[in-house]
């Protein structure tokens, strides 16, 4: 007789795709951050990096289907058009590789019923993908640049979390957040409920209702790995999603 047992579920993370220099080559490179993916290895998971490349459907359901969870993760802003909108001045030249590749990886995703997990710039793709817009220069809106102090420093702001929500049961009333952007949810997408606000009114969590786990944050939770609650929230996701194994 089998026993089934629990394995460690893989999970997919998506990278940058950018110019990068590495003592004395300076070429194009699929990179993350360390912090994304330890995160997920802490919680439990096994850690896949998913560069940009061609965001044809096949490709990236025979990606999805060897993994168990998706993380969308942070990086520059995603291409206004995507939303109908025409560029701020001050929104980041398109990466419309690595758009196209995450939003083809997000639909496949939601088709399958993969757990989910959006970060920062991955809050706003999942925003987007279901039919949402951005604030293009968050200071414009709320008169300030407290959500991204620049060279590199993470603000820490306080967020409330709204009762009934996914988020809230795994996060609590309140969490402090590691934020680090300059653009934020404008209008909702169809079908997402949003799970935290800050003290300014900004949308910092949204996630989709229903059993499967959809969830995405506005901050940064990689900063913070003394408390891996949403990364182990995401594997654990995953982890019930691969299901047992047999031996």
């Amino acid at each position: 007789m089998g026993l089934n047992v629990s394995r460690r579920p893989v999970v997919g993370l998506t990278s940058y795709l950018e110019q990068v220099q590495t003592g004395i080559w300076d070429v194009s490179a699929g990179y993350l951050p360390a912090d994304y993916f330890e995160g997920v290895i802490m919680a439990g998971g096994i850690a896949v990096l998913l560069p940009p490349q061609p965001a044809d459907p096949q490709i990236g359901g025979c990606l999805l289907d060897s993994l168990d969870a998706l993380v969308i993760t942070g990086g520059y802003d995603l291409d206004p058009a995507a939303y109908g909108q025409q560029p701020h001045a001050t929104t980041d030249e398109p990466r419309t590789a690595r758009d196209v590749w995450e939003l083809t990886l997000l639909q496949g995703a939601l088709d399958r019923g993969l757990p989910v997990l959006g970060i920062c710039r991955g809050a706003q793709v999942l925003n987007v993908a279901f039919g949402g817009t951005l604030h293009q220069h968050l200071p414009e809106v709320i008169g300030h640049t407290g959500h991204r102090a620049g060279n590199g420093v993470f603000a820490r702001l306080p967020v409330r979390t709204v009762p009934g929500t996914r988020l809230a049961a795994l996060l609590g009333e309140t969490a402090d957040a590691s934020c680090y952007h300059h653009q934020a949810i404008d209008k909702v997408g169809d079908g997402l409920v949003v799970s935290a606000w800050d003290d300014d009114g900004v949308v910092e969590a949204v996630e989709l209702p229903g059993d499967g786990f959809v969830l995405a944050v506005q901050w940064h939770p990689e900063q913070t790995l003394d408390d891996l609650r949403l990364f182990t929230a995401v594997v654990d996701a995953a982890r019930s999603y691969a299901g047992p194994v047999s031996r």
